[in-house]
């Protein structure tokens, strides 16, 4: 009996040994950040089983593999790069515009138009006479698609589209637009319109995809006009109903070639969901010049080698001379976005950054707070708007360059989730926005008012900060 039990132990042992080394080997192969590493070794040395399950449910980028496996399977040509007229960007911002070149495969496209939409009282009524006007295709994607009374409008224009013959796909975000279930799928189900939900399945060997989300927010009509910006489908982002829950939010409507770069990036994820390949001059048409303004397209996610959309802000922050506005509803850089606003803000450049004073997420909010005193050392202006909640997610560089698109600033949008961004050249918009970041209600803050905290506060947002990566 003792010798079975010392065989036994033995076994068990030797398996903790396997599934550790086993672990740490994948760990040294596919880790790049060196804290996610080294936290992974430490959990699967002090607890091998435990460890295991979650390394395979949020440490393994399947994601990624499977990408590159659709994308070999398709033989994606770069329909968004073949299309429109090039710009060469000359000046201070040249180097970034070669940047981003490189690093999207995507041309910096002129030609385009590009209007502003404040909330969802002047974008839905743009967004559903683009709808109701389709002659070829509809593609819509969005994080959160409500079933509310502005979903079930959307839900009905996109029903008529494909009953006059449109080619209609709809992808929703698998946790987004519901988990455990999704009204909004049903509704579409009902009305024959196709749709897919990203990434969902209720199964636990599914799980690791729980953790990677669609946050992208798109609608182009006919390959000729598009939507894109912060603003999710639902009734709270209509201002003029002023409940508690009010949302307030900023989209953009574009005319010209750029709309092709949304196109593929949306014929990518859902190749990527469903397998199926949108092609052909239904949703890639001959482009057609609607204005004067160069765009690009700037998509990101766990299923590229780099941060693109961090990459591109990383290096107009480092270009900047002058000054940077910056609008997000969660702030929660990384280091390297950290390092950079401040050695920006110490060689001279003014910097303003608004946030909300509260957030749909008091956890965020309190992790951001415990994320602020290097930036007002350095020199930054932090501004706390008032209410509504402003989730409009806004760049503007020495008053040339703007970064628009669904990416919040934090290792979220960032490093987990599929996100899409428009880097725009136009001294007009820059201005309009820079104006509508600084116009936005809000109070600065100060030492005096970090530092008055009680210290049980402070603890708490310090110990909250340490889940940044999975607020």
């Amino acid at each position: 009996m003792p010798l079975q039990l010392s065989l036994s132990d033995l076994l068990l042992d030797a398996l903790r040994l396997a599934i550790v080394l086993a672990v740490v080997v994948h760990v040294l192969r596919t880790k790049r950040d060196t804290a996610a590493a080294t936290g992974w070794i430490g959990m699967m040395i002090l607890m091998p089983f435990a460890g295991l399950v979650l390394y395979l449910m949020f440490g393994v980028n399947r994601v990624q593999r499977r990408a590159r496996r659709l994308a070999h399977k398709h033989g994606w040509s770069g329909r968004g790069a073949l299309t429109g007229e090039r710009f060469r960007v000359e000046g201070e911002f040249a180097p970034l515009a070669r940047m981003v070149g490189r690093l999207t495969e995507w041309p910096l496209l002129r030609g385009n138009a590009v209007d502003v939409l404040h909330d969802g009282d002047e974008a839905y009524p743009a967004m559903l006479d683009a709808i109701a006007g389709a002659a070829h295709s509809v593609l819509l994607c969005s994080y959160i698609f409500r079933a509310d009374e502005v979903g079930m409008r959307f839900v009905t224009a996109l029903a008529a589209a494909r009953q006059r013959g449109v080619e209609v796909r709809v992808l929703v975000d698998g946790i987004g637009s519901g988990y455990l279930y999704s009204p909004v799928a049903q509704q579409l189900r009902r009305q024959g319109v196709a749709y897919a939900r990203f990434m969902h399945s209720v199964w636990p060997w599914r799980m690791p995809f729980i953790n990677l989300r669609n946050h992208r927010k798109i609608l182009t009509v006919d390959g000729r006009i598009g939507f894109v910006g912060g603003l999710n489908i639902g009734q709270e982002n209509l201002l003029r109903r002023r409940s508690r829950r009010t949302v307030a939010d900023t989209h953009f409507r574009l005319r010209g070639p750029v709309v092709h770069q949304l196109n593929e990036a949306f014929a990518r994820d859902w190749s990527f969901t469903c397998g199926e390949e949108l092609d052909g001059p239904l949703y890639f048409p001959a482009p057609d010049s609607a204005g004067e303004v160069p765009a690009r397209v700037v998509a990101s996610g766990p299923d590229n080698d780099l941060e693109k959309i961090e990459f591109t802000m990383l290096q107009a922050v480092a270009l900047a001379r002058r000054r940077i506005t910056v609008m997000t509803p969660y702030f929660l850089p990384d280091e390297r976005l950290v390092s950079a606003l401040c050695l920006a803000a110490m060689r001279g450049v003014e910097i303003d950054i608004v946030a909300p004073e509260t957030s749909n997420h008091r956890l965020i909010d309190w992790a951001r707070d415990a994320h602020l005193q290097p930036f007002l050392d350095a020199g930054c202006r932090i501004w706390l708007g008032r209410r509504p909640f402003n989730h409009s997610k806004l760049l503007v560089v020495d008053g040339v360059w703007s970064f628009i698109g669904s990416a919040n600033i934090d290792l979220r949008s960032l490093r987990l989730n599929f996100e899409i961004n428009m880097e725009i050249y136009d001294t007009a918009l820059a201005t309009t926005l820079d104006t509508l970041i600084r116009s936005w209600p809000s109070t600065r803050l100060t030492h005096h008012a970090l530092d008055k905290r009680s210290l049980p506060i402070k603890l708490r947002n310090a110990a909250i900060r340490l889940f940044l990566p999975y607020l």
